[in-house]
């Protein structure tokens, strides 16, 4: 379904330069683009491809559009974040484009009679809704998913299929949640008497915020006692493990196979890179920038990017530097002894 570059603009903003009554379908990467797709230009050193693109029109920075003009002749959006724009662009295509989801209840879903359930929210085959939930407005429940007692999805969140809300918890308004996911199992919770484990009851909750994403198969953990929370704008990849008592701040993005410990304490505007491990009951302050494969083990309480791992080298070279760290102690006090040294032989010669 295309659309004038007019139309685009009046939507989403920007500064148009060129024809306005084009006709565009969709977006596509500056090399791949059609005659009938718009394109976005958002790093610099891409600026030899825009030139050659076929793209009908180029979303760009203002500072690429007095580079790009000269040898570019089709139309131009300027903005100041080229990428944001993108995404809105893309979500503009994708919506028109989207397959019409049609409200009601699929026959061989399970609704219980006490269950809470919006005119036009669609519940597809399969899904389990339990006594006392509540599905909000526009709502899209995909096949096979099972929402527990209690249980509440705000308006206009979609769940992919098989997706599993324990009971009681919450998730906000415009949710995405992909498959796989569950929300609100036990968190890892016990206690030791004579080498036996003895559990503890988890009878938190899980409250998500709204404008949330979460990718497939992460697991978000039920609290002990208080809730795990997960703020407002929160974005979560695939495989990501939030144990129980969680504070996820807004805004925070988490990638993939990360691992955040219990109790731990996430501030707003962070990210934290894959395979990351967050160790529990430690807080973490807005603005912090974990890189992949970090562990932290201590609270950070200053923003920044903070780093923890040994850059890779070959096998025989990495367990050189790992006996080298193995004896630092050592070393160390080797160091120590010949200072000293060093210093009563410095203080004789003066004598």
């Amino acid at each position: 379904m295309s659309t004038r570059l007019k139309e685009l603009v009046e939507s989403l903003g920007g500064q148009l330069i060129g024809d306005a009554d084009i006709q565009v379908s969709g977006i596509a990467p500056l090399s791949d683009a059609a005659a009938s797709q718009i394109t976005f230009l958002s790093n610099p050193k891409f600026r030899s491809q825009a030139a050659q693109t076929r793209a009908a029109a180029i979303i760009l920075s203002a500072a690429d559009d007095a580079v790009v003009s000269a040898n570019y002749l089709g139309a131009r959006i300027v903005t100041p974040n080229p990428y944001a724009y993108f995404a809105r662009a893309a979500q503009f295509f994708a919506a028109r484009n989207a397959i019409p989801v049609i409200p009601g209840i699929h026959p061989t879903a399970s609704i219980d009679p006490a269950a809470d359930v919006a005119p036009t929210a669609h519940i597809g085959p399969h899904v389990v809704v339990g006594a006392g939930a509540v599905i909000g407005e526009g709502v899209i429940i995909d096949a096979g998913c099972v929402i527990g007692r209690a249980a509440k999805i705000g308006a206009a969140s979609h769940l992919y299929a098989n997706v599993s809300i324990y009971d009681a918890c919450e998730i906000g308004q415009r949710a995405i949640v992909h498959s796989g996911v569950v929300i609100g199992a036990d968190g890892f919770g016990f206690a030791n008497e004579g080498g036996a484990w003895i559990k503890i009851p988890q009878t938190g909750r899980v409250l998500i915020g709204d404008d949330v994403e979460i990718g497939a198969n992460t697991t978000i953990d039920r609290g002990a006692l208080a809730d795990t929370v997960i703020e407002d704008g929160v974005k979560l990849d695939n495989q990501i493990q939030i144990a129980h008592n969680c504070h996820i701040g807004a805004h925070t993005a988490i990638a993939a196979c990360a691992g955040i410990a219990g109790s731990a304490k996430i501030g707003k505007y962070c990210s934290i890179g894959g395979a990351a491990m967050i160790h529990g009951h430690i807080t973490i302050v807005d603005h912090v920038h974990v890189s992949a494969g970090t562990l932290a083990l201590r609270s950070i309480l200053e923003p920044g990017q903070y780093t923890g791992f040994y850059p890779i080298a070959k096998h025989g070279e990495w367990e050189k530097s790992a006996a080298l760290v193995r004896n630092l102690n050592t070393m160390r006090e080797k160091i120590r002894a010949l200072e000293k040294s060093v210093k009563q032989l410095s203080e004789k010669n003066n004598e």
